[in-house]
């Protein structure tokens, strides 16, 4: 069985497309253990409407959010604290994505945040990259923290509009390996996220 956990150089970078795209490459299993907010249109319910196999278990939220804010300050609004030992990976045989919540920083109590949770299911870490001015930055201080954890690094996948100088020294610098690029989808269906499975490198 193969885990791997989707995780970005910050929101809105691509999770849950990636994490799709993964899920039905692999046939795997799909897992976000939190849901911070859009509950009637959470990410799990994203990642299902977008699988084609028979095979995929759609594993249900630890902790259900019902604010879009840092999992820290909705789990506070919503009256609880989210506790790490509450948090157990799934029962499957099956290959397993698990989607995190924003990057790798984000906050899920006083003082754990993501990366402590990665580093707590003792996963390999698939991070998604977006282009944009600052990306190379935020990408490279994400690859830094995952190796200052000793957190296992599988590869990049850059999500967007292709800027090949960006890639090129983000891989050359970081020495991380591109596992593909997702780009121009001009829409996401259950085809193109077949399509675009097929030029992962996993």
């Amino acid at each position: 069985m193969t885990t791997y956990f989707v995780t970005g150089i910050g929101t809105g970078i691509g999770k849950t497309l990636v994490s799709a795209i993964l899920t039905e490459k692999l046939k795997a299993d799909y897992w976000k253990p939190i849901q911070s907010g859009d509950l009637e249109t959470s990410d799990s319910l994203a990642v299902a409407s977008l699988i084609s196999n028979q095979k995929t278990v759609i594993h249900p939220e630890v902790y259900r959010l019902t604010q879009p804010l840092s999992p820290h300050l909705s789990a506070r609004l919503d009256g609880i604290e989210i506790e790490m030992a509450k948090i157990a990976m799934p029962n499957t045989s099956n290959n397993l994505i698990i989607e995190g919540a924003g990057g790798l920083m984000v906050p899920l109590n006083e003082k754990d945040l993501i990366v402590d949770l990665i580093k707590k299911l003792a996963v390999e870490v698939i991070l998604v990259s977006q282009n944009y001015l600052g990306s190379i930055n935020h990408t490279l201080l994400s690859i830094n923290l995952l190796k200052q954890y000793q957190i296992p690094i599988k590869g990049v996948i850059f999500n967007g509009d292709e800027n090949k100088e960006s890639e090129r020294f983000i891989l050359q610098y970081s020495e991380a390996k591109k596992l593909g690029s997702i780009s121009n989808l001009k829409e996401i269906t259950k085809e193109t996220v077949i399509s675009a499975g097929e030029s992962i490198l996993i």
